[in-house]
């Protein structure tokens, strides 16, 4: 016995999605279904992990009552401001340690923003990825470390250089 068939107008009218392109089903666990909503939406809240967020500061010097209130705080939200166009990458060496940028720190980077005089920048010099203080003069482009131990890079208009994006927050870890 024949089922289903096609009824005249029946179903969606192709093309007509949010997207304006055809579509696949996708099987999807239940626990997933947000996430990806939001995600497709552009939604900051993905990953939406949030940790407690105690309102009180810390003092670094004469300690203080601390303030039992607290909230939660989603870390993707308050790192990361334009998430498609900011990456993570693993800094290496100690050319930014006066900057306070250690060996495999986690540099979070933007690169929707425009790099400003004292930025710290990740580059591409003659094909080296470095990070470095974004310092441009009249004579050019220079790249200084925070060490006294390592040499500025001058960028000329014979350097092979791209500027990848701005470190706009570093995530240390203590052990």
């Amino acid at each position: 016995m024949a089922r289903g068939g096609v009824r005249q107008g029946a179903g969606r009218r192709e093309l007509s999605g949010p997207y304006r392109e055809k579509t696949k089903p996708v099987r999807l666990p239940l626990s997933m279904v947000e996430t990806i909503q939001e995600f497709l939406k552009g939604g900051n809240n993905v990953p939406s992990t949030t940790v407690p967020f105690f309102e009180s500061t810390v003092s670094a010097g004469t300690p203080f009552p601390a303030d039992d209130r607290h909230d939660s705080v989603n870390l993707h939200n308050h790192l990361i401001q334009n998430p498609q166009q900011t990456f993570l990458v693993k800094a290496t060496g100690d050319s930014m340690i006066g900057a306070g940028i250690h060996h495999d720190d986690l540099l979070v980077v933007d690169q929707s923003l425009m790099a400003k005089a004292d930025d710290i920048v990740v580059a591409v010099v003659e094909g080296d990825v470095t990070v470095k203080r974004y310092h441009p003069t009249a004579e050019g482009l220079i790249l200084r470390p925070e060490n006294p131990d390592h040499t500025a890079i001058m960028i000329t208009p014979e350097t092979n250089y791209q500027l990848w994006g701005v470190v706009t927050n570093v995530i240390h870890k203590f052990r």
